[in-house]
């Protein structure tokens, strides 16, 4: 799978920040720890499936990802 390393600290924060605000969606306190959180490698394990999921199907379209994702994830709209 992908490496999801962020190599510059304004990419980082930005991460960061993402990832507090969903959390939020959740009704999950963030609190602010050491770089490798438990909720940032759960974040980027989750990226990692679906950018796998993008490279497994080069030649679909968005939609098409789209929903293969949904269904890996059982996210139903």
């Amino acid at each position: 799978m992908n490496d999801l390393k962020f190599t510059t600290a304004g990419n980082y924060m930005k991460k960061n920040e993402r990832i507090r605000e969903l959390l939020e969606q959740v009704g999950v306190k963030y609190v602010t720890m050491p770089d490798d959180t438990v909720y940032e490698k759960f974040a980027e394990l989750i990226v990692a499936e679906m950018l796998q999921t993008c490279e497994d199907h080069p030649g679909w379209s968005g939609r098409m990802i789209g929903e293969q994702i949904k269904q890996h994830f059982g996210v139903e709209e």
